[in-house]
């Protein structure tokens, strides 16, 4: 390969990863904020879930439709207008008066983080050579954990001094990013050679997902998705609130998070290097047992050590799968329909983001302990298991066409 085609491909992998990394800083803070509105607002826990659910109703809505457009108009128009849509809403949502005006913003923040993941992970796909497209793809998801670690810092520095607002008014600043996205970004090649080709209806693009070729595909797909979205957003959007719940203060709990966030790096990275050694399914089905066993301890700890060990597990492994899942989706599908597959597939999972963010503080409020909470998102990510040892292909070294 040559040196220009690999700095290219660098380049790319920094400019997409900047903007993942802004969206997993907007989501981790959440978590935080979700905290602190509760004692600001004297929220109960079911109004807490909502907070989080209401954002993944518009991550649903955003893949979707961010999908669909991605395959009509080009990745990058629509990864810029993604970027700038959560930013402003998120800005926007620092000077919100009450809960109603919250969950709003926090919908539409929702929408751009919904297409911007999907469609990022499509164009660094198509614009990667197969050999090292794995690899870059999960590097890309690494800037998920930056980001969190970004608002763990920025949540643990702020908001016990500065309030919820000032966090918030900093996720904002992405939109400038924008800026650069619109001017220094490309769209990959394979979509331009693609796009002179006949153009497909909406439906027409559906149907395909659907069709025989990719029916087992679709299915694998979609039950993994929700299954790791699941579990994923009702125990991370929770976490600090969970750990206040188990006897620490909100202070200490951010400190704890903080340490639980720092190994989903090394997650990343081991997967990173594994998923061109083992391939895409044996990378997710042993990232995915981690986190089931990680989240069931989790669940149970009653001591710190436990309680850190297993929470630093837990991150290690369920961010090495989302890794993982994120460079396996766009490989189901041919070019003509891949954002609108892995698109569909991220709408899907997100509903099991509305779903189980409202299930803990439903069962919270119905006195069910932790440990019985998490089991149930154990169970869900063995689902995950099962359905991609029985369906999934492995797609290491497929060419994208």
């Amino acid at each position: 390969m040559s040196h220009a085609k690999q700095r290219s491909e660098r380049k790319l992998l920094v400019v997409a990863g900047l903007a993942w990394m802004f969206d997993a800083m907007d989501v981790g803070m959440l978590s935080f904020i979700i905290a602190a509105l509760k004692v600001e607002w004297n929220l109960n826990e079911i109004q807490m879930g909502w907070i989080g659910s209401v954002s993944s109703i518009g991550m649903a809505i955003g893949a979707l439709v961010f999908g669909l457009l991605a395959d009509r108009v080009g990745r990058k128009p629509v990864l810029v207008l993604t970027v700038l849509l959560f930013s402003l809403a998120s800005g926007l949502s620092a000077v919100a008066a009450g809960l109603g005006v919250f969950l709003v913003l926090r919908f539409l923040v929702g929408a751009g983080l919904g297409g911007e993941l999907p469609v990022a992970s499509t164009l660094v796909s198509e614009s990667v050579v197969a050999a090292r497209r794995g690899r870059t793809v999960v590097l890309l998801e690494s800037f998920w954990a930056v980001g969190w670690i970004v608002a763990a810092l920025i949540s643990y520095f702020i908001i016990p001094g500065y309030g919820w607002r000032l966090a918030l008014f900093v996720s904002a600043l992405p939109a400038f990013y924008a800026i650069y996205l619109r001017y220094g970004l490309r769209d990959s090649t394979g979509y331009l050679v693609q796009r002179t080709g006949p153009r497909t209806s909406v439906l027409q693009r559906v149907a395909q997902v659907w069709s025989k070729p990719y029916v087992r595909r679709t299915v694998m797909l979609w039950v993994l998705w929700f299954c790791v979205v699941f579990s994923y957003y009702g125990m991370f959007l929770w976490l600090p609130s969970v750990v206040a719940l188990k006897g620490f203060s909100m202070v200490k709990s951010f400190q704890y998070v903080l340490i639980m966030a720092l190994a989903q790096l090394p997650g990343y990275f081991t997967a990173a290097w594994l998923i061109e050694k083992w391939g895409r399914k044996w990378v997710l089905i042993v990232y995915l047992l981690g986190t089931a066993a990680s989240a069931y301890f989790f669940g149970a700890a009653t001591s710190l050590p436990l309680l850190l060990t297993s929470g630093i597990l837990l991150s290690f492994f369920n961010l090495g799968a989302w890794g993982a899942m994120y460079a396996y989706s766009p490989e189901q599908y041919p070019t003509a329909i891949r954002a609108t597959g892995t698109g569909m597939a991220a709408a899907f999972g997100r509903i099991g983001g509305i779903v189980g963010p409202l299930l803990v503080g439903y069962l919270i409020v119905q006195d069910l302990s932790i440990s019985v909470i998490f089991t149930i998102f154990s169970a869900a990510i063995l689902l995950a298991v099962l359905v991609v040892l029985v369906l999934g292909e492995e797609t290491k070294g497929r060419e994208m066409v």
